[in-house]
């Protein structure tokens, strides 16, 4: 879940809690180009205030609009959609071929936005289901089914609510430092750890959230769900090492090593040395990254980036992709 789209909910529950009528708009479904994807939210008061986006522009004034002049629902879910014609599309400065159809609710329930606001803050993926006949909502425990942030039947509507996605690199070095950053743009959560005080004293705290300890202890301390990678970049095959025995056997969705594949080569062999199975040890992506001949350490952040958005992108991460990794870096 975007850290755009937990603002809106936070902002949400200001607006109800301060007396404000409010309606919170939700993307359920793309067709050919859209900036914003499905589950994608804003909200919009009374008065024509709105925070959030649904597609960047035109569509999110023309809902202010609607605010304005009374047309927003007060009771009943209302379904909205955009760009079905070339002048709408035209108008509402749509990519070519770009269709958006958005939900939009009248909120007069704060509980069910602090149920799924409470548990975004302990990590914890939520699904609320909003009836269309009594637009009453739920929330429940997510489970490994719920893939998609909106699913759409003819009573009801499901939403997905998911914590922000984090990473965790170990050692504050260079490649730390340009992958920090680009991740941040991705809007990860970025946490660094390094044991060792010069490297610390060289980071920019602004660049990520720097835990002054043992590899394993951070990742013990982190306690990495689904939405966490794990990257070690310190190229220090003790302090790297430490990290990946408590990471290989956590729920992180991507755990990559820095280095060659002929070091991470020995670096499997080392890791079988200790209590990881054989498929703990094969989802390790070493060499990490895409292979995109990256050279210098902005390139191999590039890389890195690349190989998360892919797989994120993909939702079905998989333990062969690691091993076709051609990306010298190490």
């Amino acid at each position: 879940m975007q850290s755009t789209d937990i603002t809106v909910l936070r902002q949400l529950h200001d607006w109800l809690t301060s007396g404000h009528s409010v309606w919170l708009t939700t993307v359920l479904k793309t067709y050919g180009s859209s900036p914003r994807q499905p589950g994608a939210m804003c909200a919009i008061r009374q008065d024509g205030a709105l925070l959030g986006s649904v597609s960047g522009g035109c569509i999110e004034e023309d809902l202010k609009e609607k605010a304005l002049t009374g047309l927003l629902p007060e009771s009943e879910v209302i379904f909205l959609t955009y760009g079905e014609s070339v002048e709408e599309r035209d108008r509402f400065r749509l990519p070519c071929g770009g269709t958006l159809r958005l939900a939009v609710e009248k909120v007069t329930d704060i509980a069910w936005v602090i149920e799924v606001l409470d548990k975004i803050e302990q990590r914890q993926p939520v699904k609320r289901r909003l009836s269309l006949n009594a637009v009453d909502s739920s929330v429940q425990p997510a489970n490994a089914n719920d893939n998609s942030p909106v699913v759409e039947s003819a009573a009801e509507l499901h939403f997905v609510y998911g914590p922000r996605a984090r990473l965790l690199l170990i050692g504050a070095g260079e490649t730390s430092s340009y992958l920090a950053k680009m991740a941040l743009a991705l809007d990860y959560q970025v946490l660094v750890a390094e044991p060792r005080e010069e490297m610390q004293l060289t980071w920019q705290t602004e660049d990520g959230e720097l835990l002054a300890m043992m590899p394993d202890d951070a990742v013990v301390r982190v306690g990495p769900d689904n939405n966490t990678a794990i990257i070690t970049l310190t190229h220090d095959p003790k302090l790297d090492d430490m990290a990946l025995l408590e990471a290989l056997k956590s729920d992180a969705f991507y755990v990559g090593a820095l280095g060659s594949s002929r070091t991470n080569a020995k670096r499997r062999e080392r890791l079988a040395m200790f209590d990881l199975t054989a498929e703990q040890i094969a989802r390790l992506h070493g060499p990490v990254g895409l292979d995109i001949g990256s050279k210098t350490p902005a390139e191999i952040a590039v890389s890195i980036l690349a190989e998360l958005v892919q797989l994120r992108q993909s939702k079905q991460p998989s333990v062969q992709q690691a091993t076709i990794r051609a990306v010298s870096n190490g």
